[in-house]
């Protein structure tokens, strides 16, 4: 293909309706026909990137190879694709605003007054082609954050306004994503929201090319007919999207639909064959008919959102696929956890996982989950701040160093078991400044990692700014403490575990990021394992 097609997704009336999960799944369709395919979230927050954000305010932040700090639907693209994502593809209006403002000081713009029209715009189109004019891609796909009518959106619709205008015809398709809301009082479907938000649209000069309806009633022809009138798209392009069991069976609903078909036809290119989906097929299989069940803690403090901790579940969809077992994840806020009621906490688990934090709320909670789990031989996965804390509680129980803590928690700790590295110490800027994306792991033979991984050397995404003191690695060590992954490049301690248990293994990187439905990340998938084998 010599020119790349562009694919703007849009959203109406209300905000969670799935428009990532329709991307990545018009994505993988297309992917699936042959076209290579990529999707780009571009936000309208002004934060430069969630990576300052409270879990609470926006969900876990996701992190790419290339150390990017981004929206978590990037780790549902990759998850769908098993193609890695990048800085370019996630953009935030804070990102376009600081760009813009950073080149009328350098005085880039030879005196013009800069305008939201056409500095801001001009801003966001050039972003918008990035991945496409790389020439790697047949077709891009740009998921567009927030509502129409929004604000903070106006600028991002504008911009793909004019850039659909620019690509010309059959080069640039707008699908709308909105709600079809059932009213149980008059037991009907409601096509009015739908048709607002699109008019909405229109008076922003955009003619939505596809609807993608979500509802949890089937659509019949009448309605499907009444919205293609009254909102101006053809009969076969109004796309049902209804309520599924799984996200990773709304592909086969949108093939269903015929999705992939219609964006192609606008877009003038041929269907190519049928999307070859076996694999993704025998995955949906092995999900929906387990032969197992186990039930995993998640110890961690922002329990009450679910979309804290999205990664990490969707990788234990992906093990438990793997080894056809159900996983149902039972939360437990490690705030109220503590010696007296842990055996109670832990009834009926057959394994825990401490998840990543930050901040010192709730982790005297999760060092007394990994002393119950490392004691009563319950299978153990710590990440990040998981993994630190196994070294905390290691120190006080098997070292017997009292005060063992990170000095994040308490700078005024004498052992300093985690701490923060000598470059670290003089950073005043928060966002962008940990140790972020794919770095390089030497695993030692014949440990648990080296079992796991079948491999010497490995590359996994960080996300933390506190590290394992290497001053107690040799004494930690000795108390049977394994240090099995070292960093090459540092000489830090990546992965620590102990023998002669179950499965016992903390890890400082973020192993959930690279699970994808086509490569279950091994940890997990050895993790359930353990899990199922320790329960029988």
């Amino acid at each position: 293909m010599n020119q790349t097609k562009y694919i703007f997704v849009t959203g109406g009336v209300t905000s969670s309706l799935g428009k990532g999960i329709i991307a990545a799944s018009l994505a993988k369709l297309l992917q699936a026909r042959g076209y290579r395919t990529t999707i780009q979230k571009f936000d309208p927050y002004l934060n430069v990137d969630p990576g300052t954000m409270n879990p609470y305010e926006h969900g876990e932040c996701y992190v790419t190879d290339d150390g990017a700090e981004t929206d978590l639907d990037l780790g549902h693209y990759e998850r769908f694709l098993n193609v890695p994502t990048s800085q370019a593809n996630n953009v935030t209006t804070g990102r376009v605003y600081l760009s813009v403002i950073e080149k009328e000081r350098r005085g880039e713009f030879l005196g013009k007054t800069v305008q939201v029209v056409p500095h801001i715009t001009n801003e966001i189109k050039e972003r918008m082609q990035l991945l496409g004019n790389s020439g790697d891609f047949d077709i891009v796909i740009t998921e567009i954050g927030g509502t129409v009518g929004d604000i903070e959106s106006l600028p991002y619709i504008e911009s793909v306004r004019q850039l659909v205008w620019e690509l010309g015809e059959s080069n640039g398709i707008v699908i709308h994503l909105t709600l079809v809301p059932y009213l149980a009082a008059a037991g009907e479907l409601k096509t009015k929201p739908t048709q607002h938000s699109v008019k909405t649209l229109m008076e922003s000069g955009i003619k939505a090319d596809i609807l993608v309806c979500r509802t949890e009633h089937e659509l019949s022809d009448e309605i499907r007919q009444k919205l293609a009138l009254f909102c101006n798209v053809k009969r076969e392009a109004v796309i049902q999207s209804i309520d599924a069991s799984t996200i990773y069976e709304v592909p086969l609903l949108m093939l269903e639909e015929g999705l992939d078909v219609v964006a192609l036809k606008k877009l003038d290119l041929p269907q190519k064959n049928t999307p070859d989906l076996e694999n993704w097929n025998t995955f949906l299989h092995r999900l929906k008919n387990p032969k197992h069940t186990i039930n995993v803690g998640l110890i961690g403090k922002y329990v009450e959102l679910q979309d804290s901790y999205k990664s990490i579940l969707e990788a234990f969809i992906h093990a438990g696929a793997s080894n056809e077992t159900k996983v149902n994840i039972i939360s437990i806020h490690s705030e109220y956890i503590d010696s007296e009621n842990i055996a109670e906490k832990l009834k009926g688990i057959d394994g825990i996982l401490v998840a990543p934090g930050f901040g010192e709320r709730g982790v005297e909670g999760k060092i007394e989950a990994v002393r119950y789990a490392r004691e009563n031989n319950l299978p153990f996965f710590g990440i990040c701040l998981g993994m630190q804390m196994a070294v905390i509680e290691y120190s006080r129980t098997i070292l017997g160093l009292v005060d063992a803590n990170s000095t994040e928690m308490n700078p005024n700790t004498t052992n300093p078991v985690i701490d923060l590295m000598e470059e670290q110490k003089t950073i005043t800027d928060k966002g962008g400044t940990m140790r972020l994306g794919s770095w390089k792991c030497d695993l030692k033979e014949n440990t648990l990692a080296h079992q796991i991984y079948g491999k010497t050397q490995i590359s996994e995404r960080h996300r933390h700014r506190y590290e394992y003191n290497n001053k107690y690695a040799a004494e930690l060590e000795n108390a049977g403490l394994i240090s099995s992954g070292i960093n090459p490049d540092t000489g830090l301690v990546e992965i620590v575990e102990i023998k002669n248990h179950p499965f016992f293994i903390g890890v400082q990187y973020h192993p959930e990021y690279k699970s994808t439905v086509a490569n279950p990340q091994p940890i997990f998938v050895s993790f359930v394992a353990a899990m199922v084998k320790n329960k029988k």
